[in-house]
């Protein structure tokens, strides 16, 4: 029989609410603990400036409850959350994919090579997320660099596959000791939450679009799955992406057209390759992948986590992530990073209302992914045979809620509207300048905008009682 301190404790962790002895809601690494306006912490629209601090200076306290007292991972886990971690690897595996695939061809591996290439992604990504969102108790989504593929479609081709080896190996320890020092996230954590939030809204723009742009392609599955989105939404919103999902499966299933052929059952084998180090490859190779991975991943990925309301460990996850890519490189694996499109799948409220349960989809995410690279032959023939409009439409459901809020949050402050405004647009424009995406140049403009705004208000500020003298 439950005693009655079970019942509450039971109660507790159901719903969000204030924890003991002042400890953040998270656990171990995680959310601010101001109120939000839903009652979650860390959800708010100001942030205290114990949250501007950020995660170096103030990662959070350790979970320091006796293991009897602790939850554990069954208890806090959940359909939506396992759903949210299965979609975003879905998402992640389709058009990244192919970015590697064509990365790959450039490079003309082998079919071996190019399978242990997908073996050494999916797994690095896999153990990544799930041990790093068990510890630190907040959903840390990572991934497999795709700006670093579009890099390297371009320039692989010039060098040796042991020379790119090499590169890829320097370029993680590159990362690692950059996460090392702390300075990235220092510089992370002067960027203010209308910005953040408003790069993440031009992020996602692009899979919203993509959901409508799906109706000339697949109008039934768009249609069915969208209704059946906002229907389920009313009754049960932690349910209306998956059953959302489903019903894009099943109409998408029964159209003809699908050519499974080329899908191959069977385990894959990574392949070891021994580095080969040059000055031409660190070069043109290694500094980029690494520039491009710093700046259009990690960047955007400890925005997202932010944006969500979390206070990620950013020399934690970024020196794990450097020294997982480290690890993989012999075998293909050319980077490792925080997710950012992908990560808001994981992150928001539609894993799971308690922010402090969230973790799960990214274990989840972690287990799904080291399957994927098990079977690393079988998913490049998958993802190739199922119709693009199926991943449009999974991926747009499944973010529409995040993008709304996301959207909200930018323009909520009027100071900072400008610049949230030419984040957002610069962000969702899609360019890239230099190998670097949008995200980091819709961070960088919208610094920029608020600048230059603040600066000129201050100079205002002063002028005033001049005058009244």
């Amino acid at each position: 029989m439950a005693t009655a301190e079970q019942g509450a404790e039971n109660d507790a962790d159901e719903a969000p609410g204030p924890t003991d002895e002042g400890r953040t809601p998270s656990g171990r690494h995680g959310l601010s603990g101001e109120p939000g306006p839903s009652g979650q912490p860390g959800h708010s629209g100001r942030r205290t400036p114990a949250d501007r601090r950020g995660p170096s200076e103030q990662p959070g306290p350790p979970d320091r409850r006796a293991p009897s007292e602790r939850r554990g991972l069954l208890a806090d886990a959940s359909l939506s959350a396992v759903l949210a971690g299965l979609i975003t690897v879905v998402v992640s595996c389709s058009g990244p994919l192919l970015v590697v695939l064509a990365a790959a061809a450039a490079g003309h591996l082998t079919d071996e090579q190019t399978a242990s290439w997908v073996w050494a992604a999916c797994v690095g990504s896999g153990v990544t997320c799930a041990v790093l969102s068990w510890w630190t108790r907040i959903p840390v989504i990572t991934a497999f660099s795709t700006p670093g593929a579009a890099v390297l479609v371009g320039s692989l081709g010039d060098y040796s596959y042991p020379e790119a080896v090499g590169a890829f190996l320097v370029s993680g320890l590159l990362m690692a000791l950059v996460g090392l020092t702390g300075v990235f996230g220092k510089v992370m954590r002067r960027v203010p939450p209308g910005i953040v939030a408003a790069m993440l809204a031009g992020v996602l723009f692009s899979f919203g679009v993509g959901l409508f742009s799906a109706l000339d392609g697949a109008p039934v599955a768009v249609l069915v799955s969208l209704a059946t989105y906002l229907a389920v939404k009313q009754r049960s919103p932690r349910y209306a992406v998956a059953w959302a999902l489903l019903a894009a499966v099943l109409v998408t299933a029964v159209v003809p057209g699908i050519d499974a052929s080329s899908v191959d059952i069977g385990l894959t084998l990574p392949v070891l390759t021994a580095p080969e180090f040059t000055g031409s490859a660190l070069v043109g190779l290694a500094v980029p992948l690494a520039v491009v991975t710093m700046a259009s991943q990690n960047a955007p990925g400890l925005a997202v986590l932010a944006a969500c309301g979390y206070r990620p460990d950013d020399r934690l996850l970024i020196t794990a992530t450097g020294l997982a890519s480290t690890a993989l490189a012999p075998l293909g694996g050319h980077a490792v990073n925080l997710a950012a499109i992908t990560a808001a799948i994981s992150t928001g409220e539609e894993a799971h209302r308690d922010p402090r349960r969230r973790y799960v989809a990214g274990v989840a995410c972690g287990v799904f992914y080291l399957l994927a690279g098990v079977c690393g032959a079988a998913l490049v023939g998958l993802f190739t045979a199922l119709p693009s409009e199926l991943i449009a439409v999974v991926a747009g459901v499944a973010l529409l809620a995040t993008f709304s809020t996301s959207l909200a949050q930018a323009v909520a402050d009027e100071q900072g509207r400008d610049a949230a405004v030419v984040t957002f647009l610069t962000t969702a424009s899609g360019v890239t300048l230099g190998g670097v995406g949008s995200a980091c140049w819709g961070l960088v403009l919208g610094l920029v905008t608020h600048l230059a705004l603040t600066a000129r208000r201050r100079r205002g500020g002063r002028r005033e009682p001049e005058k009244s003298a």
